[in-house]
């Protein structure tokens, strides 16, 4: 997809899975390491549990695919610079990004850093723990009764990552009109804010702090399990009313009534009508935990693998939470094809090793089978010379338009008719709209946009015009009501094809099917159309028609049995978590193909499962499975490679600060401020280890009768990562939040205004920003019917008519 784009990769783990995704769509990535080696080369675990730079797992997992060059000072990189697309920078180089654009004007640069370049917090020391602490998701995560925990193994960093790779494929994208380059500004701490799935919102509306509960979340005072043991482990259930979920909830029931677990009368009660019979009295909460009590006796007599087949055959909202031993055993994977075997430095006649594969199966070309990452300096004489031959000179292989009329946003000429519902579709189209592109939204208020009855609400209120996440999700897109089981609707849809760019779904796969609206019947309408599918499991495979939430893709992915307490059930990512990271990935995708489609004039189909784009921020866990047969755990907040790292007690109810130490340097720093014993003083990492119970004792004991903020400022000025644990009160009084606009009030037809979260990155020259709150149901059908389509009154009356417009 990306033929022609040649990206710098000057990154470290704090990004480098932006160079190994865009080397996977095609483009070639070169990536400068320091003569001592990327900082990931010299950490475990390694291939075999042999210590070498050369068999580092996560640098070999990371790094495929790109291309590696020693660099010893800024002048080379400026050299390598010249002869790029983008840099993509996290602060492991000194460099001068706006220099290097001075010196090449069609250049695109990117810096990833934890709070963004602009506010009071740009030069706070930080990590991916005190980042997870800033942004909410944290306070939402782990046991009530302890401390909060971060997300197993480091994701903020990921998801600042990929939200980069898709600002940088922005970028170029406009350059392609205006000939000139320019700076992706992202913030860590914003792009995890993606990750409380709009809760901190609640307190704009006059809501309540929304707090942490392990395997459960609060939905309006109901205290909803989503993790329950099982007779081999745990699984997910969906246990939820209301007439998107209620059906599911009933075929449950019905489950555990044939087996004896539950009476009749409870098995057949409303659970359409459940939560506002609740509310006015008829039904009262006796009767729910009954059935959660019910549901719970049952789900403990059955193994993951029969609770998993009966979900498959009977459409139930049951996932197992597999461990990645589990995950690397799951057949739908091998039907697909998903695992790319590769050569691993291992003992002479050693097995390709499977590791993460493809972003997406795609009937254009397909991505790219990554090769093993590159030896330290493999390809420097490729890129700088020396006594192999001179160096690639050329200008950028994509070459920039001459200079032009630059866009307002860098989408401005894309056009996109999303079908999407829910959380991870609709995020994806959101950040297109945000940045120019024209979204035409098609529902149907006969089957309405499932987040439109989700908390929190304005005022608190109900309502489908009400919901914030609604609002925020859908921000910036036209909204256009059609019943498509109408022949008059399917041809309005055909008119809407031939005048988009891509179209967007994210139903199960046989929803386009029995609209008569395949790809297959699309592209003779739309060559050009990129059209992008996106559900749990993909298109294909046994598991294809497993419908569902992120909740259960984050449970099938491993990301439960890595999040928590080793004494605890699992705690699990707070809901949704493969719904937060996909519309990411989808921006990625939806990017690369229209730059396929410019090259070649061809459109195509993007097949994109969930579940497996997820797999890819656990990628060192599952090879290191592969490779060394561990199977990856629940460790707290503890981490493999720092000490001490820890969330510790703050004065008052519930408060906590995330304090990390990365080097030596920051660890004498907080010993200093601690007054550590004199056999403390000095320990490297290992010796810290050797004395975490003793450190993380006198750590707690100088944090606990303080307030988080004089913590967090104390540490800071002693340059120590640190970070009070914020909540939603915090969060929306936080300066850097409040300097970067991450939550805006935008026009809204209904209430005047809304709310709504802002871009996780600024491009700057092109901004973008969400312009309105999600849309009424039709708000803009006429404009989208006269306006785009052209339609008469005569053609819109016939369509009344029909029934079509509903």
């Amino acid at each position: 997809m990306l033929d022609g784009y040649r990206i710098l990769d000057l990154t470290d783990d704090r990004g480098h899975l932006a160079g190994m995704l865009l080397a996977q769509l095609g483009a070639e990535v070169v990536l400068c390491e320091p003569p001592s080696g990327h900082r990931t080369r010299h950490r475990g675990p390694y291939v075999d549990d042999v210590a070498d730079p050369e068999r580092a797992i996560e640098f070999l997992v990371y790094n495929r695919g790109k291309h590696s060059v020693v660099v010893e000072n800024p002048a080379q990189i400026a050299e390598l610079a010249a002869r790029c697309d983008a840099v993509i920078s996290c602060g492991a180089f000194d460099v001068d990004l706006e220099a290097l654009r001075a010196a090449s004007p069609q250049l695109v640069t990117a810096a990833i850093t934890p709070f963004g370049e602009t506010g009071p917090k740009t030069g706070w020391a930080a990590t991916d723990l005190t980042i997870a602490a800033s942004s909410g998701t944290m306070s939402l995560t782990g046991d009530r009764d302890r401390a909060p925990v971060r997300i197993g193994p480091p994701q903020t960093w990921h998801n600042a990552a990929v939200d980069t790779a898709g600002a940088v494929l922005m970028a170029l994208h406009e350059r392609q009109t205006s000939g000139l380059g320019q700076h992706v500004d992202t913030s860590a701490q914003q792009s995890f804010v993606d990750c409380t799935q709009f809760q901190m919102m609640a307190v704009l509306t006059g809501g309540e702090v929304p707090v942490r509960l392990p395997g459960a979340v609060n939905l309006g005072g109901f205290l909803i399990p989503w993790v329950y043991e099982c007779a081999d482990g745990y699984v997910t259930v969906t246990f939820l009313f209301g007439p998107m979920i209620a059906p599911f909830t009933s075929r449950i029931l019905t489950w555990a009534c044939e087996e004896g677990f539950c009476e009749p009368e409870l098995r057949d009660k409303d659970w359409v009508d459940f939560g506002m019979a609740i509310v006015e009295g008829r039904e009262s909460m006796d009767t729910f935990d009954q059935a959660i009590k019910a549901l719970t006796s049952f789900v403990a007599t059955k193994t993951k693998a029969e609770l998993l087949e009966r979900a498959l055959t009977d459409n139930l909202l049951i996932a197992p939470i597999t461990t990645t031993a589990d995950v690397l055993a799951l057949e739908h994977l091998d039907v697909r094809d998903y695992w790319q075997q590769v050569e691993m430095p291992r003992a002479e006649g050693s097995a390709p090793v499977r590791l993460c594969g493809a972003l997406a199966k795609t009937t254009g070309e397909p991505l790219a089978d990554l090769p093993v990452a590159p030896r330290l300096g493999e390809h420097t004489a490729r890129y700088l010379g020396g006594a192999a031959g001179p160096a690639i000179t050329a200008r950028p292989r994509a070459e920039a338009a001459p200079v032009g009329q630059p866009m307002e946003r860098p989408l401005d000429d894309v056009k996109v008719l999303d079908f999407m519902w829910a959380l991870a579709g609709p995020g994806a189209t959101r950040t297109l709209a945000d940045y120019g592109a024209t979204v035409v939204k098609v529902e149907s208020e006969l089957k309405p946009d499932v987040l439109r009855g989700v908390h929190p609400f304005i005022g608190e209120e109900g309502g489908q015009e009400n919901a914030l996440q609604f609002h925020s999700i859908n921000a910036g897109k036209m909204d256009l009501t059609l019943d498509l089981s109408l022949p008059e609707a399917r041809e309005v849809i055909l008119d809407l094809v031939a005048w988009c760019d891509v179209l967007t779904e994210s139903f199960s796969p046989k929803a386009m099917e029995n609209w008569g609206l395949t790809y297959d019947v699309l592209r003779e309408v739309n060559p050009e159309l990129v059209m992008f599918s996106s559900c749990l499991m993909g298109q294909t495979g046994p598991m294809r028609m497993y419908a569902g939430f992120g909740t259960m893709a984050a449970a099938i992915a491993g990301f439960y049995p890595v999040t928590g307490w080793p004494d605890r059930i699992p705690a699990g990512p707070f809901t949704a978590y493969t719904d937060y990271i996909s519309p990411k990935l989808g921006v990625m995708l939806i990017l690369s193909a229209l730059a396929e489609r410019d090259r070649t004039g061809r459109g195509q189909h993007i097949d994109f499962a969930q579940m497996e784009g997820a797999l890819h921020f656990l990628a060192t866990e599952f090879a290191d499975e592969e490779i060394n047969g561990r199977t990856a755990g629940r460790a707290g907040n503890a981490d493999r490679h720092m000490c001490p790292h820890g969330v510790y007690p703050a004065a008052g109810d519930d408060r906590w600060v995330a304090i990390a130490c990365e080097t030596d340097e920051h660890w004498d720093a907080l010993a200093n401020l601690l007054g550590a014993n004199a056999d403390l003083l000095g320990l490297d990492a290992e010796g810290r280890r050797a004395h975490a119970e003793t450190i993380d004792a006198a750590i707690t004991a100088w944090t606990e009768p303080q307030a988080a903020a004089d913590i967090e400022t104390a540490l800071q000025a002693a340059d120590v990562p640190a970070h009070r644990v914020s909540d939603a009160a915090d969060l929306m009084a936080d300066p850097q939040i409040v300097a970067r606009d991450h939550f805006l009030s935008v026009p809204h037809a209904k209430h005047g205004h809304t709310w709504v979260e802002n871009s996780n990155f600024e491009l700057s020259r092109t901004p973008g920003r969400p312009l309105w709150g999600g849309p009424m149901f039709g708000e803009h059908n006429m404009e989208v019917l006269e306006g785009i389509l052209g339609y008469d009154g005569d053609k819109i009356a016939e369509l009344v008519i029909a029934g079509a417009l509903a």
